[in-house]
């Protein structure tokens, strides 16, 4: 129905910016990690500190960047996917959809 179809394509679109917003969110993150890394790069420096160990405090800060990183990235390869399905509908309507989404979104 044309009601279905203006539903799909908004959602599409929705998905699309929602894309666009955590590649960002990600980029934002990896600028904060880089800044949180300690100035050693040895393995010891780079994990989670133990508990009760004096350490320096950015050392917990990197590993939870990174942690939350990972997380970004995996809801992005999930949206991708999901964009991708959906223009492999081969709907014109909703690759403008997405289209669209992905232009707003990277405008945003």
């Amino acid at each position: 129905s044309p009601a279905g179809m203006v539903l799909s394509v908004l959602v599409i679109l929705l998905l699309s910016v929602l894309y666009e917003a955590v590649k960002m969110g990600k980029a934002v993150l990896l600028r904060r990690a880089l800044l949180a890394l300690p100035r050693s790069l040895s393995h010891e420096a780079l994990t989670e500190p133990q508990e009760g160990e004096h350490s320096d405090p950015a050392q917990g800060r990197w590993f939870w960047f990174h942690v939350g990183q990972t997380l970004f990235h995996v809801l992005q390869v999930v949206l991708g996917y999901m964009v991708m399905l959906a223009v492999m509908s081969y709907n014109a309507w909703i690759f403008l959809g997405a289209i669209a989404g992905s232009t707003l979104g990277y405008f945003m």
